[in-house]
């Protein structure tokens, strides 16, 4: 199950969708249509919309219902389908969003002119046709309510008391429009509205729509106050002011400019942020990348395992077959190789040996990185084991199969001669190149090292006894952060106790880091790979920098890069800047993890031999592994 959507908003920054009805009109609709009817009308248009904003990247989408009360459906001549309209809604977004993407009920303005002439309408009515669109999407499975765009603070405080009548359990976030200087189109300063949302009952407050990403900066500086407090802030900007051009709508704010302004009202404790009229999935993309979001970790109920004896000197805590075999006297050194997206896996074997030759440790293989399909990372490793005797690292994620199938998968392993395994979680399937792929996750990174150190003590996960036990190297990933390391410290002391006895880092590209790494993780008694990622151009450098979560390349060295203009020198600066790296951390590391870019294993085995001619030791930590197998 996803985790507590508010419990997850207070320790993240949470990237929502954008605009769905102007994306809606760009992909064919004509104006002026309704389109809350196209829940019931044209549902797979608007599965596809919804779709594309989760592979750029949003974790929480809004349904299409944003005009689908009572009021503005009359007006369309269908009043009675209200909750049929709602519950599509909320359908069809909950079946793209799976378990891995918040679904918000979206709750548009009635459409009726406040103040209320008494005369011609009640407040009670009003209030209705908000309990009854509510009522839709809570029965259509939304996570959370979002009553969003409205002008009159007296409105939507009716809709999030009919909210707290309907969905007292569900969460609520509360948005408003402030046009300019932080205030209602009747001069309600934003702190004001801000506090009476949350005195009504809404979790989040915030803003959206409005004239422009600079007039949304000034609202959520306003309700600065409020995040200082403890209450969560929410902002969905325009992309700018439109402009008419022939028949069309243009908003001129650019992805990398809304994204840049993104991150100035997260500064201001914005926890939930996403984009209004004129944004796309190429803004959304541009924001997951420059904010460096990563995808809502799943929580789920895991498999239950007998409880586990504390002490370390138990059978599925010995090193496994691979840290044990590592020889003496020489830094330890892994390359990966990625399983070609074809059948044609002869590039890679024929790498694998070269490296095999030159005096690699191991072969490191993922499985489907990025979610997208690779041939497995099984089949590769035994051949490539097989073919060259060196020792493989299969990469085992959460994503793919559930527990039964992953334990079976591990035991198979083992009988292919397969000695070591790094748990990792595994991308979101949301950006997969597959239709119709969802994530399983029944296991995590945490539940893959309880499973395999279970197997490595001949124990399955229901603890009935497997006959043999399997001889595994568990291994850890470890996305070490020298702005904010402590998180992800405590995240590989628990890998620790679980059993993991090595780690592979996401790449590193300054000593500095290197060392601070190694001695804010010297009381963990495992070996520890630094990444090690080759970049052969500015334009590779800036793409990692830019759009891979957890990939932080150097100024300097992309200064240095974009310094030449041919990509030979290019490619010959930013290599020359790697040897230097390697070797002034071959003295110090416990070992190497070498990235080979764009599977172009050349270029690793080049940092291969060059740290075995110059006989490098390391920290000398893997002896000890080896002296323990």
């Amino acid at each position: 199950m996803k985790p507590d959507f508010l419990e997850y908003l207070r320790d993240h920054v949470v990237l929502a969708d954008g605009a769905l009805g102007s994306y809606l009109y760009e992909k064919g609709v004509e104006m002026g249509r309704n389109l809350d009817l196209l829940n019931l009308q044209a549902a797979d248009l608007v599965f596809s919309a919804h779709e594309e904003y989760i592979r750029a990247g949003s974790q929480l989408i809004e349904t299409n219902t944003f005009g689908a009360n009572s009021f503005k459906l009359r007006e369309a001549g269908v009043r009675e389908q209200v909750r049929e309209i709602n519950r599509a809604g909320a359908g069809i977004a909950a079946k793209v969003a799976g378990h891995q993407v918040y679904v918000a009920g979206s709750v548009g303005p009635t459409g009726v002119r406040f103040p209320v002439d008494e005369d011609e309408i009640s407040v009670d009515e009003i209030e209705a046709a908000f309990r009854e669109q509510i009522q839709g999407l809570v029965d259509g499975g939304v996570d959370l309510i979002m009553v969003e765009t409205f002008s009159d603070l007296d409105e939507i405080l009716l809709a999030i008391g009919a909210a707290r009548k309907v969905a007292p359990d569900l969460p609520l976030v509360a948005q408003m429009v402030f046009p300019a200087r932080g205030m209602t189109v009747r001069g309600v300063d934003a702190l004001e509205c801000g506090r009476r949302m949350v005195a009504a009952g809404a979790d989040v407050v915030g803003t959206n729509c409005g004239r422009g990403i600079d007039a949304m900066v000034t609202a959520v500086r306003r309700m600065m106050p409020m995040a200082r407090d403890g209450h969560l802030l929410s902002a969905f900007p325009n992309a700018g002011l439109p402009e008419m051009v022939g028949h069309r709508m243009i908003y001129p704010a650019q992805p990398a400019y809304m994204a840049t302004r993104a991150a100035e009202m997260i500064k201001c404790g914005v926890h939930l942020i996403g984009g209004c009229c004129g944004t796309g999935p190429a803004h959304i993309q541009e924001f997951r990348s420059r904010l460096k979001i990563r995808p809502v970790r799943i929580r789920t109920a895991e498999v239950q395992v007998m409880p586990e004896p504390a002490p370390r000197q138990h059978v599925e805590d010995l090193p496994g077959g691979f840290l044990a075999g590592l020889k003496p006297g020489r830094i330890p050194i892994v390359v990966e190789l990625d399983p070609p997206t074809h059948l044609d896996v002869e590039p890679v074997l024929t790498g694998a040996a070269r490296l095999t030759e030159a005096g690699v440790d191991a072969i490191s293989l993922g499985e489907n990185p990025l979610a997208i399909l690779r041939t497995g990372n099984l089949g590769v490793a035994t051949l490539i084991r097989r073919q060259t005797g060196v020792q493989t690292i299969i990469h085992q994620t959460g994503r793919d199969l559930n527990g039964l199938g992953l334990q079976s998968r591990m035991m198979e392993a083992h009988l292919l001669g397969i000695e070591a395994v790094l748990a990792v979680s595994g991308d979101s399937a949301g950006a997969t190149d597959q239709p119709g792929v969802t994530g399983v996750f029944d296991l995590r990174s945490y539940g893959l090292l309880r499973m395999l150190r279970k197997l490595n003590s001949g124990m399955n996960l229901a603890g009935r006894s497997i006959k043999l036990r399997t001889n595994f190297s568990l291994g850890a990933a470890f996305s070490f952060r020298p702005a904010s390391p402590r998180l992800q410290i405590q995240r590989l002391e628990k890998k620790f106790e679980l059993g993991a006895r090595f780690a592979m880092t996401q790449p590193l590209f300054t000593v500095e880091a290197v060392e601070q790494m190694i001695e804010q993780t010297r009381h963990i008694d495992m070996l520890i790979f630094p990444g090690i990622f080759p970049v052969i151009s500015s334009r590779n450098a800036e793409f990692l920098h830019n759009e891979v979560p957890g990939i932080s390349v150097p100024g300097e060295l992309r200064r240095r890069l974009a310094a030449y203009d041919e990509v030979a020198d290019q490619r010959k600066a930013a290599l020359e800047y790697t040897r230097e790296l390697v070797e002034d951390i071959g003295g110090m590391a416990d070992g190497l993890y070498l990235i080979s870019p764009l599977n172009k294993w050349d270029i690793a085995l080049e940092f291969v031999r060059q740290v075995r001619e110059s006989n490098r030791q390391g920290s000398g930590r893997a002896d000890a592994f080896a002296a323990a197998g």
